[in-house]
């Protein structure tokens, strides 16, 4: 019997289904898979993956091709995994975050203080670790194309510099709906509050929450830095993004497609990482003239605060693994 979730998620499919302007089967020979983000169509990963499209039309002479939804035109990440699921859109950008109860596996790229660096990010997310991780898909109807990196998450809020934990404490801070998150929070001394993404400005603004988390480029982007002029350092997180494809959609290409788009879209990650390096860059001048006060955070404060919540998730073997294989690559 299908539940109640699982209802509702093929309900929300239908409709989108019946709305897009899906071309596959519409022109004879060529297919037009939609892809969705709730960032602006300037941000790194909507660039991305509208060079996938490039490249997909390029090398197929047109009969691959991509269209794109940014700026949450579709719905919130949440929808998105279920419709992408169902088959409703075909290629859709997550945070992992967002992914953790679903996909167990993606829980060891959100484990606070667990990467050192962008630089021991990358190094782990381009090799075993990444690619256990995109196999982890499979299971659900989902298909791992590749792992886009988005920096340090870091505390914003409306109200005072964070140095320490104690001064989260009687915080209300957005947290994406991650048990992992909600957890650190709490541990933390805040009260979580999981929104999604494209709520959290009018919240900031009529102060329903005193603040979030996120990188710099999505405090910039989103315009948050209007509403929360306060940004701590804490980089308590380098949880990715990922790019994911429908299984169904993926298996209706033919081999050969399947394999362009799987390589394309592996090829994708240096441009993104190119555009993010750049537009980072730009958003940190941004809120720098803005007025933002920036400060650093005690950082050895944070890690120790993080350590049982660390314990608790590694007793999961897999997690361990993963875990140490990063550890590994610092």
């Amino acid at each position: 019997m299908m539940r109640r979730r699982e209802f509702i998620a093929a309900a929300v499919a239908a409709a989108a289904s019946a709305l897009l302007p899906r071309a596959a089967g519409a022109l004879s020979g060529r297919r037009v898979l939609t892809a969705t983000d709730v960032h602006p169509k300037d941000y790194p990963t909507v660039r991305a993956v509208q060079w996938i499209g490039e490249v997909l039309a390029k090398e197929t002479r047109g009969a691959l091709s991509i269209r794109q939804y940014p700026s949450g035109q579709l719905g919130r990440e949440s929808d998105s995994i279920d419709m992408a699921r169902f088959g409703a859109i075909d290629i859709t950008r997550v945070y992992t975050g967002g992914l953790n109860n679903a996909f167990p596996l993606t829980q060891a790229l959100c484990l606070p203080y667990v990467f050192d660096s962008v630089v021991h990010l990358r190094r782990a997310l381009d090799g075993e670790v990444g690619d256990a991780v995109l196999r982890g898909f499979e299971a659900r109807g989902l298909v791992g194309l590749a792992i886009y990196d988005s920096g340090a998450r870091c505390f914003y809020n409306t109200r005072r510099p964070l140095q320490t934990p104690a001064d989260l404490r009687g915080l209300k801070l957005r947290v994406p709906p991650s048990d992992i998150f909600i957890r650190l929070l709490r541990d933390l001394g805040a009260n979580p509050t999981p929104l999604a993404f494209g709520e959290v400005y009018s919240a900031l603004e009529t102060r329903l929450i005193d603040g979030a988390e996120n990188n710099i480029r999505s405090f910039h982007s989103s315009r948050h830095f209007e509403a929360a002029p306060y940004w701590s350092q804490t980089e308590h997180s380098y949880a990715p993004d990922v790019l994911l494809m429908s299984q169904g959609s993926f298996e209706a290409l033919t081999r050969d497609q399947q394999q362009l788009v799987r390589d394309t879209a592996r090829r994708s990650v240096a441009v993104m990482r190119e555009a993010w390096d750049a537009s980072e860059a730009a958003a940190r001048a941004a809120i720098d003239a803005s007025g933002v006060h920036r400060n650093a955070s005690d950082t050895a404060s944070f890690v120790a605060a993080a350590q049982p919540l660390l314990r608790d998730y590694l007793r999961d073997p897999a997690l361990a693994v993963l875990h140490r294989r990063i550890r590994d690559l610092a």
